[in-house]
């Protein structure tokens, strides 16, 4: 053994040594990923404090940061007369040679930074045909962005910019969220810079609006403006609860009915941008019709509960389990369906290859099918 002696202390001191550095530098061991950081919230949620805090500045000076200024540039080309849009007129001329002249139409919206690396969600309709998007920060800082991807189905879109230090917002489960929480919107209203507004939840789960494809809004009553469209709405302590994007309004300003798509959205479409360059959606290949009174009761069901299948896609999802038109579905996962378009919206939220159980009425008995989703085909916009 004692040969072995001079060995203990530099083994030893190497062991020390290595136990040191991992504490001090615990990612050394870790893999270098492309894995987006987001901040989840810590506070505890589903009303934990009965009691509100008597002013709402630290929610905002904690979230204010990450909600940024987007302005966008598009190059619109016009005629110099109105006579050469005129087709006898045009006839004389190449309309390669007729004069055009170029004007700059500016717009502005809001953005909310989700990660350190840059990634910024703001709503699609924002940036939509814009030949330039620059970012502004509360900190007056400045960037050209790159655009992600957009989902016009939930009128979302990711941006990226390079630049350090930048502060991210923390995400809140939108789903713990309740009618009556407090809630606050933060965007730049008609340009007038960063504000701040005030409201509650005034409903969730909203849908059928007919604003986008797939629709699971968040309804307040917090004050939202021209320019608000794709900036936070948080809540109490500061975590992100929704993205701020449509209006219901006669006058086109605030009337106290404002739509926030769910943070849990956001986080998944974004998740599926920059992973896949697109949204990746559950289908059943499945045409649908909404139950009426009538259709009901010739069907034998005593309350309107459950949709007509219309037409199956051939080899689809719903024609491989064995479902066929003129079934009424009753349930997915023992879930009933009351509402077309929101039960169309869970299919979407599953992920291809997952099974589904889909009970449907059949000629007065009710049959039970498994179906596996597939991914929903990519339509043309």
């Amino acid at each position: 053994m004692r040969r072995f002696n001079f060995l203990f202390w530099p083994v030893l001191s190497g062991v020390l040594v290595a136990v040191l550095l991992l504490q001090f530098f615990p990612n050394l061991l870790t893999t270098n990923t492309d894995a987006i950081d987001f901040r989840e919230a810590s506070r505890p949620l589903g009303g934990a404090s009965t009691l509100g805090p008597a002013s709402y500045a630290d929610a905002v000076e904690v979230a204010s940061p990450a909600v940024v200024n987007i302005y966008t540039q598009t190059v619109v080309k016009q005629k110099v007369h109105p006579l050469f849009n005129d087709p006898f007129f045009r006839n004389f001329f190449d309309a390669d040679s007729i004069p055009q002249q170029e004007r700059i139409q500016s717009s502005l919206g809001s953005g909310v930074i989700m990660s350190p690396q840059g990634y910024i969600v703001t709503n699609n309709h924002v940036i939509t045909g814009a030949d330039s998007i620059v970012v502004a920060l509360k900190d007056g800082r400045e960037a050209i962005a790159e655009v992600i991807g957009t989902d016009p189905e939930t009128d979302l879109a990711v941006l990226k910019v390079s630049m350090s230090n930048l502060p991210s917002i923390a995400l809140s489960q939108s789903d713990d969220n309740r009618v009556g929480d407090v809630v606050l919107a933060i965007g730049n209203p008609f340009g007038v810079g960063q504000t701040v507004t005030m409201g509650i939840i005034s409903a969730t789960g909203r849908h059928s609006l007919g604003i986008n494809t797939y629709e699971d809004f968040i309804q307040t009553d917090a004050a939202i403006n021209p320019g608000n469209s794709g900036g936070a709405l948080i809540d109490a302590y500061g975590n992100l609860i929704g993205i701020n994007t449509a209006i219901f309004s006669k006058s086109g300003g605030s009337q106290g009915i404002g739509f926030a798509i769910p943070s849990n959205l956001t986080k998944q479409v974004m998740l599926d941008l920059t992973k896949h360059g697109r949204v990746i959606r559950g289908w059943l290949g499945i045409e649908i019709q909404e139950l009426t009174p009538s259709l009901a009761e010739s069907f034998g069901l005593d309350k309107m509960q459950g949709l007509i299948i219309a037409g199956v896609f051939r080899d689809g999802p719903a024609h491989l389990a064995g479902l066929q038109p003129g079934d009424v579905m009753l349930s997915i996962n023992d879930r009933p369906i009351m509402n077309g378009r929101k039960s169309m919206t869970e299919i979407a939220r599953y992920r291809p290859s997952e099974s589904i159980q889909v009970k449907v009425l059949r000629q007065g008995e009710e049959l039970s099918f498994i179906a596996t989703i597939g991914e929903r085909p990519r339509t043309e916009n």
